[in-house]
């Protein structure tokens, strides 16, 4: 009986060293994940400076939000990558990402570009086509030189914007 007894104590030591390795290791594999995470999670961006360090930290804390985000900078400081990164982090990432270069567009053409039209509605619209609002429902639309926007058109997004969130 008192063997029996001893076999049963060490097993049930030998269990709780198990669950306890067990558990050392399940928060030893979170902890890694989190590193991997926070060094590769921005793989496109390339740079250590303490301002891209900055951006990036930024970029972790808006992207699970529901937020707009207005992105500033010179031509060519990489918003449409910083863009593309908050959409990967989003819980919007399993849908488009339209981006939209609003400068390349001719203003006569950047409302249907942007709100689609239906066939027939000028001369030319031979078809109904999706605006880049539409393509982006419920994903990113990322606008590239908003500023270039005309005015009137500025208002009207801004309208489209408020009622279909």
């Amino acid at each position: 009986m008192t063997e029996q007894h001893e076999a049963r104590a060490a097993l049930e030591t030998a269990f709780e060293q198990i669950k306890a390795l067990k558990d050392q290791l399940y928060n030893e594999n979170i902890a890694l994940r989190e590193e991997i995470d926070r060094s590769s999670m921005f793989e496109e961006i390339v740079g250590a400076s303490p301002a891209l360090r900055a951006v990036l930290s930024r970029v972790s804390k808006v992207a699970p939000t529901d937020s707009t985000v207005l992105l500033t900078g010179e031509t060519g400081t990489g918003k449409e990558l910083i863009a593309r990164a908050i959409h990967k982090r989003s819980q919007r990432s399993s849908r488009a990402f339209v981006s939209v270069s609003c400068a390349a567009i001719p203003s006569s053409l950047i409302a249907s570009e942007l709100f689609g039209h239906e066939k027939g509605a000028f001369t030319g619209a031979t078809q109904r086509r999706l605006g880049r609002f539409e393509l982006a429902e419920e994903g990113t639309l990322f606008l590239d030189e908003v500023g270039e926007l005309p005015r009137k058109l500025k208002l009207r997004c801004c309208v489209f914007c408020r009622s279909g969130s």
